[in-house]
């Protein structure tokens, strides 16, 4: 066998059904296959309607309700109508349900920990699986309005200016920046934007905003793991709607030249090079769109 790339591929993929067990009929030991306890999983994660589940798992509809009936009759799930819409179904998971879920919740807890306990480089692998699991989810990847100071917003944060520091000549000190108030940055006046895969944050983008016709981009950021799938695009355009629908007639951003696939991405998009606009000490290139 050659190790050309398909051969590589498909090395990979026997590898993670052996490894998660996908082929089992007790999946992690708990007496049922790997696709029960993934919609059992789904549910007891706060996914409720049908529907959703089933595209989110990408299950045809005689298999989704094979296994939603396989969990009723265990007593692990209810199904019942949508209070709005008696065409849609709802499943909730029962007592018996929850602490099924939560077997399972530990069961694969510790089988990650012990899958990263046999590397000696546990941070390369996660590195890898995330560059995968972003690739493979690509198309499941959300872009969410969010305040902030919220944990995800945080990190996004936290990720961007601890590459802004590797990266800038001088390193980076939010301190001396000038970092926009959370305020600018919440409807009326702005929004914050953060790309999720899988509920884990990838990506951000922030608007702010003072009320007026004038609106900066701040703090774009996007995973290494998650770049080259046009993430950075789709935040860009999605704030730039949100600033339409704040009656935003001018947009503007400042950037740093250390950071040329930025730059290349707002030449690309429409974006002209104007003169400096502010007295920031670490940008020195900016740019505005009218809209």
């Amino acid at each position: 066998m050659t190790c050309d790339p398909v051969s590589r591929v498909r090395r990979f993929n026997r590898a993670v059904t052996s490894e998660v067990g996908a082929l089992d009929s007790s999946f992690l030991g708990r007496g049922r296959p790997l696709g029960a306890a993934r919609v059992l999983n789904s549910i007891g994660r706060g996914q409720s309607e049908v529907a959703v589940i089933r595209d989110y798992l990408g299950l045809d509809s005689g298999l989704m309700s094979r296994l939603l009936r396989s969990l009723e009759e265990e007593d692990l799930i209810e199904t019942v109508p949508n209070a709005e819409d008696a065409r849609r179904r709802i499943a909730r998971l029962t007592e018996t349900g929850r602490s099924e879920f939560q077997a399972y919740e530990a069961l694969s807890n510790a089988q990650a920990e012990a899958f990263l306990a046999r590397h000696r480089r546990p941070e390369e692998l996660l590195r890898a699986m995330d560059i995968v699991a972003s690739s493979l989810r690509r198309d499941q990847i959300v872009i969410e309005e969010t305040d902030p100071r919220h944990e995800d917003a945080n990190y996004c944060l936290g990720e961007y200016y601890g590459e802004l520091a590797r990266r800038f000549e001088k390193g980076f000190d939010v301190s001396l920046s000038r970092d926009p108030d959370a305020k600018d940055m919440i409807r009326p006046r702005g929004a914050f934007l953060v790309a999720l895969s899988d509920g884990l944050p990838i990506g951000c983008v922030g608007l702010k905003g003072s009320g007026g016709e004038v609106a900066e981009i701040k703090r774009l950021w996007v995973a290494p793991s998650a770049r080259g799938l046009g993430l950075a695009t789709r935040l860009m355009l999605a704030a730039e709607t949100i600033a339409r629908e704040l009656s935003v007639k001018l947009l503007r951003l400042d950037t740093n030249s250390a950071l040329s696939e930025a730059q290349q991405l707002y030449r690309g998009s429409g974006w002209h090079e104007i003169d400096r606009f502010n007295d920031d000490p670490y940008p020195d290139t900016f740019f505005e769109k009218r809209l």
